[in-house]
């Protein structure tokens, strides 16, 4: 059987390499980005940092800085309209996940036309979107470095999911200072969605030798570092570390792709507008403790990798270590102990697990569940 591996085609890690992307986006020729980020990174002064950038180089820039946490279909179209009245010829994120996220959406239609949720799904583009350079602010997502797309469709309350060779970026750029000072609960979120695409991809079922290594490296990495960029937000070593675990995270599930974990967070972002991370974060022992009963030895793995000594555990006893280290991990960088605290309702658990089943069509959990035990598993997360 034969496998695929999508990666950018550069990828630019470490403290000063935003300088070495600027430069590389005008080796390129490019003449005017359009700039997707948010709010927040506009009113401190990196969006501007990056405009000067490029400014100094003789590449022009409008910026976009409506994204929301969950982007939408609408911040899709109106980053687009942007793009078409500035004439821009590429296109920058700068930021975490969503704008990332944002900015694929848009530069994808932009080359592909049509809307948006037309490429919901797996590999719906013709042709390669508009070039994207990402240019990462947190230490969780991957997205500037996947094919993996996910935008929230406001009218049916659902984050689509797409999943497409053709929204790989051109670039990413992990530079660990522009990591410093972010909020402790943002490197918590963020980092726990990071472990959770490592854990996932380790037992997806289309795993293979390459999304092994990297999957294990960005576990042990994360359970290594992301105590200590929580609790020191400037520590530049743990948010260094943190840049490359998630990276290797990213390339992990980008290939092997993901499980229930995040078919799950999907439904609960899309229904009540919640952090992608956070969710995961409290979705992913309950989900490993299904995966359990037919990959103890997989989990046992996911143990060591965390620190446990497992010499003398059997499967099942590895297994349930590994669900202790993650909920220990939680703990010690202050997720929520349940969805119930996060504003989840009971009473929605049968359309958030009908959901759920729908968007887990794309991917590779070890197991396949029932909606009773979908249901069950959103229960006990509660």
């Amino acid at each position: 059987m034969s496998t695929a591996f999508f990666i950018p085609t550069v990828n630019l890690m470490g403290a000063g390499c935003l300088t070495e992307a600027a430069d590389a986006i005008k080796g390129h020729g490019f003449k005017k980005a359009l700039i997707v980020t948010d709010k927040i990174l506009s009113q401190i002064g990196m969006v501007k940092q990056v405009a000067d950038l490029l400014a100094e180089r003789n590449v022009e820039s409008v910026v976009f800085d409506g994204t929301q946490p969950n982007p939408t279909i609408n911040n899709v179209e109106a980053g687009l309209e942007l793009l078409k009245a500035g004439g821009c010829d590429f296109v920058i994120s700068l930021g975490g996940g969503s704008p990332h996220d944002c900015a694929k959406g848009i530069a994808l239609v932009a080359a592909n036309g049509g809307k948006i949720a037309d490429y919901e799904g797996v590999d719906r583009s013709a042709k390669p979107q508009l070039p994207l350079v990402a240019i990462n602010t947190t230490a969780g997502t991957a997205s500037e470095m996947t094919r993996f797309c996910i935008i929230t469709d406001e009218a049916r309350h659902i984050k689509m999911a797409i999943v497409d060779k053709h929204t790989t970026p051109l670039m990413s750029v992990n530079d660990p200072e522009l990591m410093l000072a972010k909020p402790a609960s943002l490197t918590a979120a963020t980092g726990m969605d990071a472990l959770t695409h490592a854990i996932e991809a380790y037992v997806s079922t289309a795993a293979t030798p390459i999304t092994d290594a990297v999957a294990i490296k960005a576990i042990e990495l994360i359970q290594a570092n992301l105590r200590t960029a929580v609790k020191d937000g400037q520590n530049l070593e743990a948010r260094e570390q943190m840049a490359y675990a998630q990276f290797m995270a990213g390339m992990a599930f980008n290939n092997a792709s993901l499980g229930y974990v995040h078919a799950m967070a999907h439904q609960l972002g899309g229904f009540y507008d919640l952090p992608h991370g956070v969710c995961n974060a409290v979705l992913l022992p309950h989900v490993q403790r299904y995966n359990a009963q037919v990959c103890p030895e997989r989990l046992t793995d996911v143990a060591k990798a965390m620190g446990v000594n497992v010499e003398g555990l059997s499967a099942e006893q590895g297994a349930a270590a590994a669900i202790e280290a993650i909920q220990a991990l939680s703990r010690d960088v202050g997720i929520p102990a349940g969805l119930e605290q996060l504003g989840a309702k009971k009473e929605d658990i049968p359309v958030l697990a009908d959901n759920a089943l729908k968007d887990a069509c794309g991917f590779t959990n070890p197991k396949q569940a029932t909606h009773e035990e979908i249901s069950g598993i959103f229960a006990a997360a509660f």
